[in-house]
């Protein structure tokens, strides 16, 4: 009787082959570990981004990411405000596929009106009298504005008188000693005011060489130094450089973010950035009397599109809330802007205390602005000293 033997497979594996594999897999892990170290590493504007998927991640609120959340876990529903809701993933889909959103009628109407697109801006903080039909608007000089070296005429100058300030101010009871903790800088310097410029009545002509917003600056790097706060005030021509490098008005803040960097690096006690401006707006939107006086009023703008955001429009939230306890209806508010047709940055993403301010308009006068100044000075001097205070971080005394 023959036996029959039945087919078999028979596997060999070698030891190398086992250790190769496993050394390949462990070689691949520490790539892509060293890769992703490297990526979240980078400084903000050397990292790889996506635009598209930060588009679409914009689109999912905090609120619904929890909402979604809560139907895994029902436990939950209790923390969201209103209790259980019905989902909203369907609106949101509406609103990724269209561009339309439910509870905005602006996404619908901006694409179809001319010039809608500046109200798609988000008011944050809303000041008094402030909405999204007076919001602060950045306008752009007409190209022959830009390419001509010719300023317009100058008047009234022998009325550009400063409030009266004190001759022989008090010394400050702290001071930074000697640090410049404060960096000033204009990214639109030549943004001027009608009521000196000659025969000019357009507010998009409202540029000026030699009369313009850095005066602002002047007064308010006196001010901080009357309160013991060292500030340095960035005087390089911006938009004299747009002109000789033939870069248009946009790059502005690409050109001023060059000189912030510069100074940042010499001076590493920069703790604060603030960009002054002026708002294109007229007088009625732009100015309010407080105590029998006019005072240009103040808004905040915070970039929302870079990594800091949070931070600033905390500080700019902060800096409102102060200004109005003491100089009720002065600022309009915070407005945040981003997207796509929005600069979105600001250069905020340099600092987490980085601050844009648009102090009046193209109808103010100095005297009216230099107010302003001083009233930001004064309320942001004692946010600074407090907390310094709480850091426990005091400025020297001038006592010593």
């Amino acid at each position: 009787m023959k036996r029959r033997k039945s087919p078999g497979i028979i596997t060999a594996i070698h030891g190398s082959t086992i250790v190769k594999t496993f050394l390949g897999i462990l070689a691949l892990l520490l790539f892509v570990f060293s890769v992703s170290g490297v990526m979240t590493s980078l400084r903000p504007e050397y990292r790889i981004t996506s635009n598209s998927v930060h588009t679409v991640a914009n689109q999912f609120s905090g609120k619904m990411l929890f909402s979604m959340l809560a139907n895994e876990n029902h436990y939950f529903f209790s923390a969201l405000p209103e209790g259980k809701e019905q989902s909203i993933v369907m609106e949101q889909l509406v609103k990724l596929s269209t561009n339309i959103s439910m509870e905005d009628p602006r996404s619908l109407l901006g694409r179809e009106l001319p010039g809608f697109s500046i109200f798609d801006n988000e008011i944050l903080v809303a000041g008094e009298g402030t909405n999204y039909t007076n919001m602060p608007y950045e306008s752009p000089p007409p190209l022959e504005v830009m390419n001509d070296e010719r300023d317009a005429s100058l008047q009234n100058l022998d009325e550009i008188e400063e409030p009266d300030k004190k001759t022989t101010p008090n010394q400050p009871k702290q001071t930074t000693n000697g640090r410049k903790v404060v960096e000033i800088y204009h990214s639109h310097n030549r943004e001027s005011y009608l009521p000196y410029l000659k025969g000019v009545t357009d507010p998009d002509l409202a540029y000026h060489s030699e009369i313009n917003i850095t005066k602002l600056g002047t007064r308010m790097t006196a001010d901080l130094a009357d309160k013991g706060i060292g500030a340095s005030l960035n005087k390089t021509d911006v938009m004299g450089n747009l002109n000789s490098k033939g870069l248009n008005f946009a790059k502005a803040y690409q050109e001023s973010r060059k000189t912030v960097q510069t100074a940042m690096t010499n001076n590493k006690d920069i703790e604060y950035l603030i960009d002054i401006h002026r708002d294109s707006k007229r007088k009625k939107h732009t100015t309010i009397t407080i105590n029998g006086k006019q005072y240009a009023k103040i808004a905040f703008v915070v970039g929302g599109d870079n990594p800091n955001y949070e931070k600033n429009a905390a500080l700019a939230n902060k800096m409102h809330k102060a200004l109005e306890k003491k100089y009720p209806g002065i600022s309009r508010g915070v407005m945040k802007q981003g997207g796509a047709r929005n600069n979105g940055v600001y250069n905020q993403d340099l600092t987490g205390n980085a601050m844009l301010l648009e102090i009046g308009g193209v109808d103010n006068t100095f005297e009216e602005m230099y107010l302003t100044v001083d009233a930001f000075t004064d309320v942001f001097s004692e946010l600074y000293w407090d907390a310094k205070a709480v850091d426990g971080i005091k400025g020297e005394s001038e006592a010593k």
